[in-house]
């Protein structure tokens, strides 16, 4: 019995060693194939994996394993009607298989059969003669490599990505980095003759897209499908070519490199730079003609688009459509001075589709062909047909050529002879920036006038008396109508602004404005949101509720109270914005303006805004180190591009945590960027009223003059909560710990970083080095001196390790520096902007109405401590505006405070105004100063050196004599504080 339980035993430990050695010779790394191979594209295929985007892959390859690896296989998008033999990023576990997460979707950087995707059950093959070969579930050829006879050995996936037929000595038969399609990955070569192209869709693959990349023998060039091509980006080699070898482009880490003389190892002729790769990347031709990087971190991410550095928005073929204008990103149709329509818009909802002519061009009807003049405006590209021309000759050459469509004429500033270009096709023309080109352009638009119409331009026309008898009464006609109408409606005009509320005005300007977003009515929106009856939050001027659109589409409705006067300074900034897209952006998809019903759509984010995830009191709602670094380089990106890469900059003026929302997988988004400035490339600083929120504000806001350096500001701060897992200002706090900055600032010039470092956070406390560099980035954003702010361009590239963080730091940034230049002995002059509140910035300055006076500590700035006894020098400018009667006046009281102990400022509803100084130890010699209030006239100043406050007088402008308070019409009182030693 014994011999037969060992026994047993032993062919048990026999079995099992067999069973593991079967297993482990089917390796989950399976990156080759050999002759005779067959796979079917069934559901019970092995390494079939659907992702959650409802996407396919079916492995037939599968290279290295643990991360992003390359495989080949069969791929399908959507409702997996028809498929795609393809190369493919995945993501796979540390056995080697394939996973599907949340947001790892598979990447097509390579496809065989684009124009003939195949169905379930079709077959691959590599048959005995070395041929691979696609056939559909009905045996019809859908693709093959046709390398039959060629000796081949096998086939290969290398760690590349690049799918190859071998021979017997391992050289290359066939590959697919020789038949790219719209993709690159690092290490591929696109060689003179190869192109990419752009797939129709993200949901059509086929290769009917409208936009190629072409590697030429002088360099690349990119187009869009035209007879003959249209050019819109290129990248040549000046001068001639005398190297022998084909020319090439090279994806390398960190840069898309040329060789056209030059060939490697030797540096290439022309780069342009590209974030390096941390993880995988590859770059794809889009259908809109963007050549975009996309990077895995935690999900796939836009981390570079090629072209953009040398392109403005406009400068895409397609960004407008046909016979769309171009400007600053927003899109409009050609308007003549006249009451004539000539094209109006596709669809008015969107712009970008382009216009349609009122009346189409014909060649028959010449005799009632005009143009339409526009001036600084061109085409998005430019090949002359005619040189050294003047623009009444490209004219006329135009209305000779029956298949001209436009008149292009492009000449120098000192002469009226140019280049003229004919187009037969109008793509979108765009606005001619002369700072940028250095030319002067017009575009004289063919249209057809309705007979009997008098022609725009008459003098490139045939004369003929029948002509001129035809028009002629239509002209006098038209004319005294014109002239009358003109009159009437000038009337209307002046009695209508004089009798409609702004709201009415406000409308009628909004009908007339192109390129807005989506207007929607009050009551689409009212049931879009169900009645506003999910509320998802409260700002200062506003609530925000939860609403789903027709299409299912789930929005965030901001509604606006009390803002029936917007100007429309902000209409146009928000017509200005609201085109404008980019991955760590907030959408704005649309606004409400009816009656006093003012209201702002935008795309829902499902993780709400930041600040819920980081001032909290428990691990349950802690964002670990990963997210943290990523919404912080989210932020960074968003707004580099705001100021960097439109075409405008644009200032945001708000960053705070509440105005950061996280997408379903913590992606940050900037929210509320459509209440920013505009700033024009040229300027180097902008005055505008102010705006934001306190604790967030730069220090040169103090002065008026800002750039977006009061961005970079903000974002230090934001930064440094995030680190920390605090608000910059809390009050409930001891009195030392109240202030972050002013904490900061006493950690860092010790070197005692981590003692601020969010404890709720656990893998926090691991990233020592890492959390330095961050808080040293915060560091250096919140320089008080903003020339010495890096850009946010700078901070990215230093998130992202490509620079170091700027080491000659100044850590007394809690005291605002500004410039002061002394006119007497205890004055001093500034050109000092008024500071008004924003309408829609935020409830950041309280109400006008029961007004108690803004505290400069809720800032972050602190004027030092001073001894009582110690002669100071104020300069109090008091600046009054007039608000109400003389009666009102006589009711009420102005108060100054005395010298010593604790007086303050407060103006309140009844008209009191206190003004007064802190000091001593407990205080700290914190100035209080009361609200800002619209529209202050400066009138007198008075200065004293004392410890005490300094006597006020009152008058109706500077240098006038004192009066009783009864006297004047009532004054509201401001007065601020400089401390001047």
């Amino acid at each position: 019995m014994m011999i037969m339980s060992s026994w047993w035993t032993v062919f048990f430990t026999i079995a099992s060693f067999s069973y593991l050695a079967c297993v482990s010779s089917q390796p989950y790394d399976y990156p080759t194939a050999n002759l005779s191979s067959s796979w079917i594209n069934s559901v019970s295929a092995n390494h079939s994996v659907t992702f959650t985007d409802s996407s396919t892959v079916r492995a037939v390859l599968l290279r290295g394993t643990f991360g992003p690896k390359y495989a080949c296989g069969f791929y399908c998008n959507g409702d997996c009607e028809t498929y795609l033999f393809s190369v493919f990023i995945v993501q796979t576990n540390s056995g080697g298989g394939i996973t599907s997460p949340g947001s790892g979707f598979p990447q097509v950087v390579w496809s065989a059969n684009r124009n003939s995707p195949v169905r379930i059950n079709a077959t691959l093959q590599l048959t005995p003669d070395g041929d691979l070969v696609l056939r559909d579930a009905d045996e019809t050829l859908a693709w093959s490599t046709n390398s039959a006879g060629k000796s081949v050995a096998g086939l290969n996936l290398t760690e590349m990505g690049n799918l190859v037929l071998f021979d017997e000595r391992n050289a290359v038969v066939w590959q697919s980095f020789d038949h790219p399609t719209d993709a690159l990955v690092p290490g591929q070569v696109l060689v003179a003759g190869m192109n990419l192209t752009a797939a129709v869709s993200a949901t059509n693959w086929s290769e009917g897209g409208l936009f190629s990349v072409s590697m030429t023998s002088k360099g690349l060039v990119a187009s869009m499908t035209a007879d003959p091509p249209l050019v819109y980006y290129d990248m040549l080699y000046v001068g001639s070519k005398t190297n022998k070898e084909a020319s090439y482009a090279k994806y390398q880490n960190g840069s898309l490199q040329l060789y056209v003389n030059s060939v490697e190892p030797n540096p290439p002729d022309m780069f342009t730079g590209i974030p390096p790769a941390a993880s995988a990347q590859y770059m794809k031709l889009g259908p809109d003609g963007h050549l975009r990087v996309f990077q895995w971190a935690t999900q796939w991410t836009e981390v570079a688009d090629v072209f953009t550095g040398n392109l403005g928005v406009c400068d895409y073929p397609l960004v407008c459509g046909e016979y769309g204008i171009c400007s600053n990103g927003q899109c409009s149709c050609p308007r003549s001075n006249s009451s004539v329509e000539n094209f109006r818009q596709i669809n008015d909802r969107q712009p970008d589709l382009g216009c349609s002519e009122v009346i189409p061009l014909t060649c028959n009807a010449s005799r009632n062909h005009s143009f339409l003049d526009l001036e600084d405006v061109m085409y998005f590209t430019f090949t002359y047909d005619i040189r050294s021309i003047d623009k009444k000759s490209c004219k006329e050459a135009c209305f000779k050529n029956c298949s001209c469509k436009a008149a292009v004429f492009i000449y120098g500033s000192n002469s009226s002879d140019g280049d003229c270009y004919l187009p037969s096709q109008i793509f979108p023309l765009m606005t001619n920036d002369k700072s940028r080109t250095r030319y002067n352009s017009s575009v004289s638009l063919k249209v057809e006038i309705a007979p009997g119409v008098m022609s725009a331009d008459p003098g490139i026309f045939p004369s003929g008396g029948d002509r001129k008898k035809s028009v002629l009464g239509p002209v006098l006609g038209s004319t005294l109508g014109i002239l009358g109408a003109a009159v009437s409606v000038g009337t209307a005009v002046f009695v209508y602004r004089r009798k409609k509320r702004s709201e009415e005005i406000e409308e009628d300007y909004l009908d007339h404005v192109p390129g807005m977003p989506t207007r929607f009515s009050y009551q689409e929106l009212v049931t879009a949101t169900d009645n506003f009856s999910k509320k998802l939050g409260e700002g200062g001027f506003g609530s925000v509720f939860e609403g789903s659109m027709k299409d299912g589409t789930r929005v965030a409705v901001k509604c606006l109270d009390g803002v029936g006067h917007i100007k429309k300074s902000f209409l146009a900034e928000v017509e200005s914005i609201g085109s404008i897209h980019h991955v760590n952006l907030v959408r704005l998809v649309g606004f409400c303006a009816e009656k006093s019903h003012r209201l702002l759509v935008y795309e829902y984010m499902c993780n709400g805004s930041l600040d819920r995830w980081i001032y909290h009191r428990n691990q349950t709602t802690s964002l670990d180190w990963t997210h943290r670094r990523q919404i912080i380089l989210d932020m960074a990106k968003g707004f580099a591009y705001l100021h960097e890469e439109c075409r405008q900059k644009i200032i945001h003026l708000d960053i705070k945590p509440q105005n950061i929302l996280l997408d379903e997988n913590y992606n940050a988004k900037i929210a509320d960027f459509g209440l920013a400035k505009l700033m024009g490339r040229d300027q180097s600083a902008v005055v505008t009223t102010m705006r934001g929120t306190p604790g967030y504000l730069a220090p040169e806001w103090i002065n008026g003059a800002i750039t977006e350096k009061v961005d970079v500001y903000s974002f230090g701060v934001v930064l440094l909560e995030i680190l920390c897992g605090r608000k910059n200002f809390e009050q409930s706090r001891p009195e030392e710990e109240r202030h972050l900055l002013r904490l900061f600032q006493e950690k860092a010039k010790n070197g005692q970083w981590l003692d601020l470092t969010d404890k709720y956070c656990e893998d926090l406390q691991a990233k020592e080095a890492k959390l330095v560099e961050m808080m040293q980035i915060a560091a250096w954003c919140l320089q008080s001196d903003y020339a010495k702010r890096p850009s946010m361009s700078m901070v990215v590239k230093v998130l992202e390790g490509v620079k170091d963080v700027h080491m000659n730091i100044d850590y007394n940034f809690l005291v605002p520096q500004y410039p002061i230049s002394k006119t007497s002995e205890g004055s001093s002059s500034r050109d000092d902007t008024p500071i008004l509140p924003s309408v829609l910035s935020g409830a950041s300055w309280g109400s006008v109405g029961g007004c108690v006076g803004v505290v400069l500590e809720t800032i972050g700035y602190d004027i030092p401590a001073v001894e009582e006894p110690t002669h100071i020098s104020y300069t109090v400018t008091i600046m009054l505006a007039i608000i109400s009667s003389r009666q009102s006046m006589r009711s009420s009281t102005t108060k100054f405070g005395g010298g010593g102990g604790s007086s303050g400022v407060a103006g309140g509803g009844d008209g009191d105004v206190y003004v007064g100084w802190r000091s001593g130890p407990q205080n700290e010699g914190r100035i209080h100063g009361p609200c800002f209030w619209p529209q202050l006239l400066p009138t007198t100043f008075a200065t004293r050196s004392s410890p005490s406050m300094p006597s006020i007088q009152r008058g109706y402008g500077p240098n006038q004599p004192s009066t009783e308070a009864d006297d004047p019409p009532s004054l509201f009182m401001f007065a601020f504080a400089n401390y001047v030693n």
